[in-house]
């Protein structure tokens, strides 16, 4: 893996647990500036991000997308951990994240032979039928035909397609962005009233 220690700031993506806490259990806050004061390690120590999102997606222990600025960084390959993070907008990507997975599997689907309970819940995102098309899904996975579909599926969309998927993930992610980032209640308060300074001396691998 590489690194690349890189000081000036600037944004990347973060993904937090469905209860709006750090993996430290405090509480998330918009726009608190966390401070990491022991040395940097990747997966270890210090405040992790990742510059696409799709690479922040491989990380994430939940479906909260945070927008971050990270200052004094080591810069791996797909994630990086900082010094200096602060979120400057929050919010729940379940049905974004959701709908960008559909859209990936309808790339794809005509490499397999889906059921089609699967192909109406891809294309309509009818919540009524997602069990059931789960469970369809998985069914058919069992299936030799199935299994080797999918794996060149899978091979054709990691090769040829990550980058495309990348920007359509930041765009559909985007998209929904708050429209006003001091306004996020639910996340523990705005600039004005939490995060005016710096809170120091934090340790851990979040």
């Amino acid at each position: 893996m590489k690194k690349v220690i890189i000081l000036s700031g600037i944004q990347a993506w973060h993904f937090l647990k469905a209860d709006r806490t750090l993996l430290d259990g405090r509480p998330f806050v918009v726009g608190e500036r966390l401070v990491h004061a022991g040395p940097l390690a990747l997966c270890k120590q210090g405040y992790h991000a990742s510059i696409r999102a799709i690479d922040a997606l491989q990380y994430a222990p939940g479906p909260i997308l945070s927008r971050v600025e990270v200052e004094d960084f080591v810069q791996g390959d797909d994630k990086l951990v900082a010094r200096y993070r602060t979120a400057l907008w929050a919010y729940d990507a379940t049905d974004v994240l959701r709908a960008f997975a559909r859209q990936c599997a309808l790339d794809v689907i005509d490499k397999c032979d889906a059921p089609d309970i699967v192909r109406r819940y891809l294309e309509t995102g009818d919540e009524s039928i997602r069990s059931a098309a789960e469970s369809a899904a998985w069914s058919a996975a069992y299936s030799a035909a199935w299994s080797a579909a999918w794996s060149a599926a899978w091979s054709a969309a990691w090769s040829a397609a990550w980058s495309a998927q990348n920007t359509r993930l930041e765009e559909m992610l985007l998209a929904r962005r708050p429209a006003d980032p001091l306004l996020v209640g639910s996340f523990g308060g705005s600039y004005e009233n939490q995060a005016l300074g710096e809170v120091a001396s934090r340790t851990g691998c979040s």
